[in-house]
């Protein structure tokens, strides 16, 4: 089977969720069930841009490689090639996490 390939339209942004700690700051070892849900991740791919009322393009803030916190609950989840990714708005995004 060939292998899928994901283009995100408009201001859309495809993101690897990063998964979260299975341990505390105390060591203590973590169940799935009480694992929260991703809200950090690494762009795999950005849309061209919002389509501005003037027919050009509005530029992201973001790129590929970038390692982004979105919220709890946005986004779509899909998976591709068995790998599960999120697709997010633009807007979605509340920061990008610089080192």
């Amino acid at each position: 089977m060939a292998k899928m390939k994901i283009r995100p339209l408009d201001d859309r942004v495809v993101v690897e969720p990063v998964e979260a700690e299975e341990t505390t700051a105390g060591g203590i070892v973590l169940p799935d069930s009480a694992k929260e849900k991703p809200q950090r991740g690494k762009i795999l791919a950005v849309g061209a841009g919002r389509l501005l009322d003037s027919g050009q393009r509005g530029e992201l803030s973001v790129s590929v490689g970038d390692e982004v916190i979105y919220g709890k609950y946005g986004g779509t989840d899909i998976e591709v090639n068995g790998d599960e990714v999120k697709i997010l708005r633009e807007s979605d995004i509340l920061a990008k996490v610089v080192d």
